[in-house]
């Protein structure tokens, strides 16, 4: 029997690669006649670059870029065939923010736009900005400011950076300059900017928002969209993927950025399809299996890759938060939780690989 492995990152304990090397290591005790293939992916949140540097190959770049609360990182970023392959996390990533400073509301996507400015200066045709983990709300704003347009008040001063200053913002004095750079926009989720399935509502909470603070941001987004849309030209406040990233997918659609599924363009350069053909199981799995899994992200994917063949496909997550029909109607034929596995979701982060692999173990003897 043939069993492909091919989960994304969990979220922020285990790399892809390190996930698929727990989840075989695993299955290997549990179902040791079986011949695994992995396939660690992404969705154009965290991973993104070193998935597609894996499937590629092509040059990584580090770049030192403004960082989400103002201070420098240094950002990688893959050059491959004359496109740029940036990740947001790398330069706004909630991984790059103390725990205590996540309120969202001053955190800022400009080292994003520097990244961009990178490729653009590098002489690159394309860049693809793959969206997903991000510490931000500012709705591009920062990524839009080190392109050259800029977000000010009504007397003309500069906006201070982060989401919640936007709700002062006047208009946008300069424009983007990409030069010939073409941008292509990787989702890893299909939420509009605002209402409640928006930036700041969907994804606030998660990034250190309270209500109020959330209500907020969506006044300061709403009036950012109000100021952007009659200076980009057209609006793309309700476009699928305008609020991933806590909105920078807005601000790159609205310099026209073409929008595509990260998790398909990661499929397609992974030949993850090619790999799945001779496969009798698939299976894929991330930090979290929930609601947000269900609209676009990797686990849909992955799941669309086997049903196409009529193979079964499951999930191994660290929380499932979603039910058994939502699953099949995603095409995942069963879920499995690590926390529920070892009692707790305190034992499932003390030791993430080892309880990964003690329910891979699990899972295979079921499936053998």
């Amino acid at each position: 029997m043939r069993v492909v492995i091919a989960p994304d990152c969990f979220g922020g304990t285990l790399t892809a690669r390190e996930a698929a090397e727990a989840i075989a290591a695993g299955w290997r005790r549990g179902a040791p006649e079986h011949d695994l293939l992995l396939r660690p992916l992404a969705d154009g949140g965290p991973g993104f670059v070193d998935v597609l540097h894996a499937a590629l190959g092509g040059t990584v770049h580090r770049t030192t870029v403004t960082g989400p609360l103002g201070d420098s990182v240094e950002a990688a970023w893959l050059a491959h065939d004359g496109t740029a392959y940036l990740e947001s996390a790398e330069a706004a990533g909630l991984h790059l923010v103390p725990a205590d400073r996540r309120a969202g509301e001053q955190v800022t996507t400009r080292g994003v736009g520097e990244l961009l400015v990178a490729a653009r200066d590098a002489g690159l045709r394309c860049a693809v900005v793959g969206l997903g983990g991000s510490a931000t709300t500012d709705g591009g704003a920062g990524a839009l400011a080190a392109l050259g347009a800029v977000a000010v008040d009504g007397g003309g001063a500069a906006l201070a950076p982060g989401g919640g200053p936007l709700v002062g913002c006047a208009r946008i004095e300069g424009r983007a300059d990409l030069g010939g750079l073409r941008v292509v926009v990787a989702a890893d989720v299909e939420n509009p900017l605002l209402g409640p399935h928006g930036a700041a509502a969907a994804f606030g909470p998660q990034k250190g928002a309270d209500a109020a603070a959330v209500d907020r941001l969506e006044a300061a987004l709403t009036r950012w969209a109000d100021v952007v849309a009659p200076w980009a030209g057209h609006d793309a406040r309700d476009a699928p993927g305008a609020g991933a990233a806590g909105g920078l997918g807005f601000a790159l659609l609205s310099l026209r950025a073409e929008s595509v599924s990260g998790a398909g363009l990661v499929r397609a350069a992974t030949r993850l399809d090619e790999a799945v053909a001779g496969a009798d199981l698939v299976v894929t799995g991330e930090g979290s299996f929930d609601w947000q899994s269900l609209r676009g992200k990797l686990v849909t994917s992955v799941a669309g890759a086997a049903a196409a063949r009529g193979l079964p496909c499951l999930a191994l997550a660290g929380q499932v938060g979603v039910g058994r029909r939502q699953a099949a109607a995603a095409g995942v034929a069963a879920a499995y939780a690590v926390a529920e596995h070892v009692g707790s979701v305190e034992a499932a982060m003390a030791d993430p690989a080892g309880t990964l692999a003690e329910l891979a173990e699990h899972v295979a003897r079921q499936w053998r």
